[in-house]
């Protein structure tokens, strides 16, 4: 049976309930987004009792389909103010499944200066008070909750910044070690926890019934046929297990799109020097892992354990998303003084993007000195103490820009920009201007067309196919984040036709269905509709699809060009 959980943390009682009838068929994105449509008024304070926040593991998740651990936490964003889904990796997902879970609902607000844990097995849920948890970082939370629950508890938590709401917190959710390093980072659904008083969930599968599909065979087979195109394929096969998601920095600096000095230059000169490759081999130097799943059942395997110089573990990773915005982005070549930078925004419970971005634009200000890799380090811990200057930090990029009176701030609704400049790759402004949840590379990875040319080739400057390159990847990445497959997965999917068709027969497989490439479709498109839905009930209209005016005005050096997608064709994004 498919099941909801709700907690109501007005009353703390916990319920189950049998999935209704317009969730059934739904999984991770798809069911966040649905359930916040239907149930959040969208014109609600994010971090109010009438926003709810949603925890929904993929279609596949739990099962033995290659790489669908990704889970999908949802509510009302008070970064944005839009809907948001935010994803993460970890065994978060898999677990949920394994207890028979379609998701997590958390519904109104504790009493003022309560805190709470929820523990989830099998059975059922129970709420309890955890006072002797206020204030802690994840890495303690995850230990503490991992020692009295046993090793195979899965923690989701957030650090002291998401008990103090701010804008930029994020959701932890632990690794296959049980360190709290796979984050559902973007948005401030982190903030929505603390606001609930909920500091952590932990799922224990333990005893859990296996899922089994309706017709195995056909399961079985579309799993290796999936499994085989990812391992062929040279990115996924070759590129992310050796060099991680790291291996970007060279490629994107070499097309002069590698935001440096908070998006004021196109390259960056010391980029060798934070590049997938070096971070290769200091990880090797010293006695950490490359080709390290995230979670179980993950054949591509792009994470990494990034030691000290010591040997003692540091981070994992990090990603190429937090090195570039801790590092490029504020002038910082140091990579053990990025890895303690997401160090501590894991602990913290803090979004690494977001962080980089805005200390960028601190040190635009003054606040530091760009290269300053111990001053952005001390940034963070403002913000993990809550001082005055960290809380401001902490609401993110645009209201330290409004703070500090910076003219040149890299958002859109309010969400910084990933690591790409759109001037010189058009398709991803596109994105970043019409996605529904703000700047977000990975709604619609138009890097894939636009540099790496897997599934077709625009060329970056041209306005040509730019707008279609975008849409059609809104689509598809709105399909597969309902199925839990992380994102990586579209690589082999976009050039490799049998890897699309492993994912509709995965899941007829799994459930009985007869789906086709038209149904996955149409899935992407409704997910996109009722997102959109939404937000225009909040008051969002087209004018707010639109990029920074800097990006049309300013070049960036050296190719001195600059964002020329017109807002008309903006506008023609979302036709279908």
């Amino acid at each position: 049976m498919a099941r909801i959980m709700r907690i109501n943390m007005t009353t703390q009682q916990v319920a189950l309930e049998e999935a209704a009838p317009e969730y059934q068929g739904l999984g991770g994105r798809g069911l966040t987004s649905t359930i916040v449509s239907k149930e959040v008024p969208p014109l609600c304070n994010p971090i109010g009792p009438n926003n709810k926040l949603v925890f929904a593991p993929g279609l596949l998740s739990g099962t033995s389909a290659p790489i669908s651990g990704r889970i999908s936490v949802g509510g009302k964003s008070p970064l944005t103010g839009t809907i948001k889904e935010s994803n993460a990796g970890g065994q978060g997902a898999l677990s949920m499944a394994r207890c028979g879970l379609k998701a997590i609902v958390v519904e109104g607000k504790a009493p003022s200066g309560k805190l709470y844990k929820l523990l989830v097995n099998k059975d059922g849920g129970v709420l309890s008070e955890c006072p002797e948890l206020k204030g802690s970082g994840n890495y303690d939370v995850a230990a503490k909750l991992r020692d009295e629950h046993g090793d195979k508890a899965v923690c989701i938590s957030i650090g002291p910044c998401g008990e103090m709401q701010m804008q930029s917190a994020s959701v932890a959710v632990t690794d296959i070690e049980g360190r709290p390093t796979r984050h559902a980072g973007r948005g401030g659904m982190g903030a929505v926890m603390g606001s609930k008083g909920l500091k952590a969930i932990v799922v224990d599968p333990t005893d859990a019934p296996r899922i089994e599909p309706i017709n195995k065979d056909a399961f079985t087979a579309a799993c290796k046929k999936l499994t085989k195109a990812l391992q062929e394929h040279p990115v996924t096969g070759q590129g992310l297990p050796t060099y991680g998601t790291n291996v970007l920095a060279n490629i994107i600096n070499e097309a002069a799109a590698y935001p440096t000095n908070s998006f004021s230059k196109g390259q960056f000169a010391e980029t060798g020097k934070i590049s997938g490759e070096t971070q290769h081999d200091v990880i090797l130097e010293r006695g950490g892992k490359i080709a390290h799943p995230c979670h179980t059942g993950c054949v591509i395997r792009c994470s990494r354990i990034y030691n000290d110089k010591e040997g003692g573990f540091l981070s994992k990773g990090p990603e190429y998303e937090t090195i570039w915005a801790n590092g490029a982005n504020c002038g910082i070549s140091d990579l053990d003084a990025i890895a303690m930078i997401d160090r501590l925004c894991d602990d913290y419970g803090l979004d690494t993007i977001e962080v980089g971005v805005t200390i960028g634009v601190a040190m635009d200000a003054g606040i530091k000195a760009f290269g300053d890799a111990q001053g952005a380090i001390e940034l963070v811990h403002e913000m993990g103490k809550g001082t005055s200057l960290g809380r401001i930090l902490g609401a993110g990029a645009a209201v330290t820009g409004k703070c500090l009176g910076v003219e040149d701030v890299a958002v859109v609704k309010g969400q910084g920009l990933p690591a790409y400049d759109p001037r010189p790759i058009l398709g991803i402004g596109v994105t970043y201007a019409t996605s529904t949840m703000g700047a977000d590379h990975t709604a619609g990875y138009a890097i894939a067309g636009n540099i790496l040319g897997i599934g077709t080739k625009v060329d970056p400057m041209k306005v040509e196919g730019q707008v279609e390159l975008s849409r059609n990847l809104q689509i598809a990445t709105a399909a597969l984040d309902c199925t839990g497959l992380c994102l990586f997965t579209a690589f082999a999917v976009l050039d490799k036709p049998e890897a699309f068709d492993a994912i509709y027969e995965m899941l007829n497989g799994l459930y009985g269905l007869n789906l086709g490439a038209d149904d996955v479709v149409e899935l992407g498109k409704n997910v996109l509709r009722t997102e959109r839905s939404f937000n225009q009930a909040a008051g969002f209209t087209p004018k707010h699809d639109r990029l920074p005016e800097f990006f049309k005005m300013k070049p960036l050096s050296p190719l001195n060009v600059v964002f020329t997608v017109t807002d008309e064709q903006l506008d023609q994004v979302f036709n279908f």
